[in-house]
């Protein structure tokens, strides 16, 4: 489907999120001279996001108990 927007440039990065608890908050953060947000999700308990590095997005802020799968292993976000 073309929507009107040429596909932003992407590479092979990206994670898998899967909220450990209600609430877990993805941030976006933009790449460039300057880091601002420009996205934000929430997930609820068990839902999982797939997120994808692209050439605006060149950081991603987790809050909250969230377990994150990437091609360098695996880490826990929030308390235990």
């Amino acid at each position: 489907m073309d929507y009107g927007k040429a596909p932003q440039e992407s590479n092979s990065d990206f994670v898998v999120i899967k909220a450990l608890e209600s609430g877990v908050t993805i941030i976006g953060m933009t790449r460039g001279k300057d880091t601002r947000f420009h996205h934000t999700e929430k997930l609820d308990e068990g839902e999982v996001m797939i997120a994808q590095f692209t050439e605006n997005t060149s950081a991603i802020k987790i809050r909250g108990r969230a377990q994150i799968l990437t091609c360098h292993g695996s880490v826990t976000s929030g308390k235990a």
